[in-house]
């Protein structure tokens, strides 16, 4: 458990199985094409290079939640969302720089993601914590085929 300094976060931890429905009802409210619970439980219960970080206030409930899978000296993003009714409130900092310093702590050298070239907050968030733009995946959701941007930080 990690206190972050706000009354409102009681701890940043390991994603557990009764966090599911939480984690699946905050995906499917944020993101066009949300993963499955099932798909997200296989994840965060079955994957052994997976790993999902949720923060949890005060009654153990999830504000927001953030997954990556470890490939070789890689962390790869997966998906980082907070609950829609504590957004603005710097929770999305917060849980990713937890799942920046969990990649360092599993010896991971950087980390990648994609995010939608429409998704201007989210690579607003994503800059403030250390991540650079370098490259495009041409028509690379399937909803609507836009491009993503591809990110990335240096960990070393």
């Amino acid at each position: 458990m990690s206190n972050t300094g706000n009354e409102m976060v009681d701890c940043i931890r390991p994603a557990k199985e009764k966090d599911i429905p939480e984690i699946t009802a905050i995906e499917q409210a944020e993101f066009h094409v949300p993963w499955s619970e099932e798909s997200i439980r296989h994840d965060i219960l079955e994957n052994p290079v997976s790993r999902w970080l949720i923060m949890a206030d005060p009654e153990d409930h999830v504000i927001a939640y953030a997954g990556m899978w470890l490939v070789i000296d890689e962390g790869h993003v997966l998906n980082v969302a907070v609950r829609r009714t504590d957004q603005g409130k710097g929770y999305g900092r917060i849980i990713m720089n937890a799942l920046i310093q969990e990649a360092r702590n599993e010896g991971m050298r950087l980390m990648t993601l994609e995010v939608r070239r429409s998704n201007l907050r989210a690579q607003e968030l994503y800059h403030r914590c250390g991540f650079l733009d370098v490259g495009y995946r041409k028509r690379y959701y399937d909803d609507n085929r836009e491009d993503a941007l591809i990110m990335y930080q240096d960990l070393v």
